[in-house]
């Protein structure tokens, strides 16, 4: 088992039921149930970390074959040996690690998100908390191997980034007019020993540590900030969320939790931080001057440039007496920072289009995950017989819900599985007409992309692909004669199947009892019998490939 140390184990807390009040508890959680890899090989940080977790989401693993990795023996391309560890892929390498962390099945993971939105529990403050049992500051922050060189950073995308990067935070700021603090998950290259490059993102729908700083940059002050590196998942997890600007996430956070959260203040700065957490860099954002930041390797999918961003200077550092340095796997989805967003976006969109918008007939929302990175394509099911304005009104609703999400919303039936795309292109080819079901909406936001092409604005695709009429049976097996074979299948012992729907015939609508009575005989061997019957119904006259309801009438 996971071995926090004593006074970790101290102030581990995990309530009897509910999820992990800190990060090593979640750590202890996951090996417990099998979800952690242990590596104690040597594994360098700079070179070999990321690359080697980032194989299980490239190298056509299953989601739940997706572990979380600690490298308890971690070097850099120097041979320097750091005494931290580092975990990778712990928050969310699969929907079922990121429901450990919410101490509750994927499948309820909708509804708590709901309730804890609108029922936070606002935190409370300790003294003496355990975030704080080693405090780093003035010179010991300056100097070779000293203040962030002693922190064990990977380097995401070895080849391209330009720096170690901070991935895994919780970056606090608050509101100079209004007081309310916002935690976001920003990116931080280190720069220095004692400086930061903080990206937060300034698109619409953006980042609301941005907002603060636009606040603090017309005052002419240094914005505070302190980046969290491991604390409860349930905290961790708010930063990926869109909340409203004026919802302090750990009220949110100890809704999920199910009581308040415990905070304390920073050391140097006037913001409070969580008390559990691993690790805490306190610092000042330059209220004026921007700094290069970048190359990289982004969500979108290719690396990100150069930009000017937040120059943070950093005032102290402060952890645990042992504690564990977290980091995530971002860049080209699927990927760890995805499935943080998948597994509570999907299911706000869908409470957003039935609660919010009271759409009928919608059944399931999917963001597209591998490489397009959720936000741009958007599939909304919607149940057989939905009225087609209200298919408008879902596709309308998935592509204005934020910014920078739903550039591509398709509508799909109840029996094409979203999660599929080559049912979605089945379904795109046969049961779209681009005159009529395609809709280009002009004006949207450029959002999160590449920066290697003028972007003022963008635009947007709805394709309503739903089934508008019935269609004859979906040519594959019946399903009772598909599963007979899998029996048969596993009984010779051929290699595992992995069915990815449709996998069985079903009907569609248009289909006749005749033709029931057809296929029965054939699989009896008695289409002899048929062969009989259709003898007696031919006729002169006709071209071949004539429809015989066209010449008989409807079937039945």
């Amino acid at each position: 088992m996971l071995d926090v140390g004593a006074d970790a184990r101290r102030s581990a807390r995990t309530p009897a039921a509910g999820p992990p009040l800190d990060f090593q508890s979640h750590l202890a959680a996951l090996e417990a149930q099998g979800l952690l890899v242990r590596v104690d090989r040597p594994i360098n940080k700079d070179t070999e970390l990321h690359p080697l977790v980032r194989w299980q989401f490239q190298g056509g693993l299953k989601e739940e074959q997706r572990r979380a990795f600690l490298f308890t023996n971690v070097i850099d391309s120097s041979g320097r040996r750091y005494d931290i560890p580092v975990a990778v892929g712990a928050l969310a390498a699969s929907p079922r690690i990121y429901a450990v962390g919410m101490g509750r099945p994927v499948e309820e993971i909708e509804a708590a998100w709901v309730r804890a939105i609108a029922n936070p529990i606002a935190p409370v403050l300790v003294d003496a908390p355990p975030c704080q049992a080693v405090v780093i500051k003035g010179e010991a922050l300056r100097g070779p191997g000293k203040g962030l060189a002693r922190l064990p950073v990977p380097i995401s995308t070895p080849g391209f980034d330009a720096a170690p990067y901070l991935t895994a935070t919780l970056c606090v700021t608050r509101d100079p007019d209004t007081g309310i603090q916002n935690m976001g998950t920003y990116r931080a290259a280190l720069k220095a020993t004692d400086r930061l490059g903080v990206r937060m993102s300034s698109r619409i729908g953006g980042a609301g540590g941005y907002l603060h700083w636009k606040k603090h940059n017309r005052k002419g002050e240094p914005m505070p900030c302190a980046i969290v590196v491991g604390c409860a998942p349930v905290a961790m997890f708010t930063g990926g969320m869109k909340l409203a600007v004026d919802l302090d996430e750990m009220a949110v956070a100890g809704a999920l939790a199910g009581a308040p959260l415990r905070m304390a203040k920073a050391l140097t700065v006037d913001l409070n931080v969580p008390a559990d957490a691993e690790i805490v860099i306190e610092g000042l954002i330059d209220p004026d001057l921007l700094e290069p930041e970048g190359p990289f390797g982004e969500s979108h999918g290719h690396v990100a440039l150069e930009d000017f961003n937040m120059s943070m200077r950093v005032t102290a550092i402060t952890h645990r007496q042992a504690p564990v340095f977290a980091s995530i796997i971002s860049q080209v989805t699927p990927s760890e920072s995805s499935v943080l967003k998948k597994v509570a976006m999907e299911p706000l969109f869908l409470t957003h289009l039935r609660q919010q918008l009271a759409i009928k007939g919608v059944r399931r929302v999917v963001m597209h995950e591998p490489l397009s990175n959720l936000r741009k394509v958007i599939f909304v099911q919607f149940a057989h017989g939905t009225p087609r304005s209200e298919i408008w009104r879902g596709l309308h609703g998935a592509a204005t819900l934020l910014a920078d999400c739903g550039k591509i919303c398709i509508a799909l039936s109840e029996d094409i599985d979203p999660t599929n795309t080559d049912a979605v292109f089945w379904s795109l080819a046969y049961r779209s007409n681009p005159i009529e079901d395609v809709h280009v909406a002009p004006h949207r936001s450029a959002g999160h992309g590449p920066k290697s092409r003028p972007r003022e604005e963008d635009s947007g695709l709805l394709i309503d692909a739903t089934l508008k009429h019935s269609a004859p049976p979906l040519a594959l097996p019946a399903r009772e004669f598909m599963e007979r074979a899998r029996a048969i299948w596993q009984e010779l012992q051929l290699p595992t199947l992995a069915p990815q729907p449709p996998w069985h015939g079903y009907s569609l609508g248009d289909w006749s009892q005749t033709w029931d009575v057809y296929a029965e005989r054939a699989v009896a061997g008695k289409w002899q019998q048929s062969g009989e019957e259709t003898f007696a119904r031919r006729r002169a006259g006709l071209t071949p490939e004539t429809p015989v309801r066209e010449v008989e009438g409807k079937k039945d």
